[in-house]
C-alpha cells in the first residue's frame, strides 16, 4: 500500500483516512480489531507520524475507530440499533443485535430527594433516595453512562444488589418485580462531560444523547427515574410507538 505524491490537491492526511476507511469497508480490519500502530501505517503510506493522528482523528470523529489509552486504536461495530418503546430493555436491545451486553457499577450513594426527582417518584421531597452510577457496554464498547434514582425504602440496598447483578431488571426481579414498562421518555443533546467522555472513551467535546425516563410498574407506581448518557456516534435510536 503506498501513497501518491500529494499534487491532486487532496491532503496527505485525509488520502490516509480514506485508505483506512476503505480497507475497514472491504473487512481488512473488522468490528473490535486493532489497527497498526502509527509508526506501521506511516511507514505503509509514507507519511509521518503527525499526518497518521491526524487521519485517526478524522476516522475517530467520524465514529469508525476508537483509542483506549494505552492500548491502541480499535475498529468501532457497527451503530446500535436501540428502539425506544414502552417496554425498553438495554441487555434484549444489545442481545438481539448480536452483541454481549454488560453493565458495570461506577457508584452508589444515598441521598435525599429534590423536589423533581421526588414529584417524579410519587415520594416526599427530602425523601431517602438510592442513587446508582452505572456504565453499559456492547461487546467492550461503552454505549451509555447512566444515573439511576430509586426509593431507598422500597429497594434497601440497591446500589449492593445492582454491583452483582450489573442490571436494573434483575434488580427489580430482586425485588419481586418481574415486568415494568417506561413510563415517560426524554430525549436531548448535549455535549460529554469530562466525566462521561472518559468513561465512554469519548474525546472531549463529542456529543451525546441525554434521554431521561421513567420506568414504572404494572400499576402506573413509578420504580425508577433515570438518565442516560449515550455515545451519539454508537446508537440509533428508533421512536415506537
Amino acid at each position: 500500500m503506498s501513497i501518491e505524491d500529494a499534487g491532486s490537491g487532496v491532503a496527505l492526511w485525509r488520502r490516509v483516512a480514506d485508505g483506512i476507511e476503505r480497507e475497514i469497508a472491504e473487512g481488512r480490519f473488522p468490528a473490535g480489531t486493532r489497527l497498526p500502530g502509527e509508526t506501521e501505517i506511516a511507514e505503509s503510506y509514507r507519511v509521518n507520524r503527525h499526518t497518521v493522528r491526524r487521519a485517526l482523528a478524522t476516522l475517530a470523529e467520524r465514529g469508525l475507530v476508537r483509542a483506549e489509552r494505552g492500548s491502541g486504536t480499535y475498529v468501532e461495530a457497527p451503530r446500535l440499533s436501540y428502539p425506544l418503546r414502552s417496554r425498553t430493555r438495554f441487555s434484549e436491545i444489545v442481545g438481539a443485535g448480536g452483541r454481549e451486553p454488560r453493565g458495570q457499577l461506577i457508584a452508589a450513594s444515598e441521598e435525599p430527594a429534590t423536589r423533581d426527582l421526588a414529584r417524579g417518584l410519587g415520594l416526599k421531597t427530602g425523601a431517602p433516595l438510592i442513587r446508582i452510577e452505572a456504565l453499559r457496554f456492547a461487546d467492550k464498547t461503552p454505549i451509555c453512562v447512566s444515573t439511576s434514582f430509586l426509593s431507598a425504602e422500597r429497594f434497601p440496598d440497591a446500589g449492593r444488589i445492582f454491583a452483582a447483578v450489573r442490571s436494573m431488571t434483575a434488580l427489580l426481579a430482586h425485588y419481586g418485580i418481574r415486568d415494568y414498562r417506561r413510563g415517560g421518555t426524554r430525549i436531548t443533546a448535549a455535549i460529554a462531560d469530562a466525566g462521561d467522555a472518559a468513561r465512554l472513551d469519548l474525546a472531549l467535546g463529542r456529543p451525546v444523547l441525554v434521554v431521561d425516563s421513567t420506568d414504572i410498574d404494572a400499576d402506573g407506581t413509578p420504580l425508577v427515574s433515570k438518565r442516560s448518557r449515550f455515545a451519539a456516534e454508537r446508537v440509533t435510536f428508533e421512536v415506537e410507538g
